[in-house]
């Protein structure tokens, strides 16, 4: 009976503790959270944006460390101290790995938010913030590969058992190479990407006939949304072994064609002149190119090409389509005898209508 008073006690107490360890970890959590949130407002920075992203793993990384603390001084057995102190060690070391993690984002936040990729001129933005996801991303996978590492070094078990394989180190290390040899190749072009900027956020692309923006780029592969909304995943390696078009690579405005098919009597320079008024009328244009040529003359029509130019791709469709109606409907109202007709011309008529009434009669009698 007296051992187990004594127990109960010991139990009492361990349980206490860690309770009040705890508690006092929480309080100093919050203690100090409100103090970041005064400071920050003190300095005019931007509010809850550091203070929100650590609370969480601030919030369990101090009871774990004050428990930790106490706990070589509770009243329990070896056969419990060790497996419970190892276990809090790689709770720690987890909530340690989520605070970087979270401050990792807080610096792509801190960089990314001057560059606004909904602005006109987002070169800029666009190449800075591809380089900083792209970094963001590979940090934190080389914090989850460290936090891994180490949370395997505190298993005894894990020294004896390397230092056993160690022989045979020279294969599994060829083996492995092997089997990540295409993880490893689109991390390596990420990196790659990110320096030489090859594509970038929100970028207009033509992969493998498909015409897109670079919606993401992750560690191993680029999402891009097609103009009807599709998601294309494309490896990081095909923008470094394959070629793509880029529209978009020193600015976004581009210059596009619109074809129209007439009569060789059109009166070039009336549709030339329409073309002009089209474009000054349409605030979608960017007033920086406007030419109507002829470029091909066949047997029975003439091409004519209108050259128009935008500030973006979206807007060059737009753009295209409107002056494309917009001829259309300058040659149906005003000139539509010029539109493509197929002429018959015979020749010594008189001839012709003797020679179908005697062919006929042939046929007859």
């Amino acid at each position: 009976m007296q051992f187990s008073w004594q127990t109960g006690r010991e139990l009492a107490w361990t349980v206490l503790a860690i309770a009040v360890a705890t508690l006092a970890g929480l309080i100093l959590h919050h203690i100090l959270l409100w103090l970041g949130r005064r400071f920050i407002h003190l300095r005019g920075a931007p509010q809850h944006v550091l203070v929100s992203r650590i609370a969480r793993p601030a919030g369990f990384i101090l009871p774990f460390l004050l428990v930790l603390f106490v706990f070589p001084v509770l009243p329990v057995s070896r056969a419990i101290e060790a497996p419970a102190a190892h276990a809090l060690l790689l709770c720690l070391i987890a909530a340690v790995a989520w605070l970087a993690i979270r401050l990792i984002g807080y610096g792509e936040h801190l960089v990314t938010r001057r560059y606004q990729v909904n602005a006109q001129d987002n070169l800029a933005a666009r190449r800075i913030r591809t380089q900083v996801e792209l970094f963001r991303r590979i940090a934190e996978a080389a914090v989850l590969l460290a936090t891994v590492a180490v949370m395997l070094m505190t298993f005894p078990a894990i020294w004896s058992v390397g230092a056993s394989m160690l022989a045979s180190a020279g294969v599994a290390g060829l083996i492995a190479g092997m089997a990540a040899k295409p993880a490893l190749s689109n991390l390596l072009a990420g990196m790659q990407i990110a320096l030489t900027e090859p594509i970038r956020i929100d970028d207009v692309v033509i992969v493998e006939g498909e015409w897109g923006r670079i919606e993401e780029v992750n560690t191993t592969y680029v999402v891009i949304c097609t103009w009807d909304l599709r998601r294309l995943i494309v490896p990081l390696t095909h923008f470094i072994e394959k070629p793509f078009q880029n529209w978009t690579r020193r600015s976004a405005d581009l210059i596009g064609t619109v074809f129209l098919h007439t009569d060789y009597t059109v009166p070039v320079d009336e549709v030339r002149n329409e073309l002009r008024r089209l474009l000054e009328a349409s605030a979608l244009w960017d007033r920086k190119v406007c030419v109507l040529q002829v470029t091909d003359a066949k047997e029975r029509t003439i091409e004519l090409r209108a050259l128009v130019s935008a500030a973006n791709a979206s807007t060059l469709w737009d753009l295209r389509c409107a002056v494309r109606e917009g001829l259309i409907r300058f040659l149906q109202e005003r000139y539509s005898e010029h539109l493509p007709r197929t002429r018959t011309d015979i020749r010594h008529w008189s001839e012709a209508n003797d020679v179908f009434p005697r062919a006929f009669q042939i046929r007859g009698g």
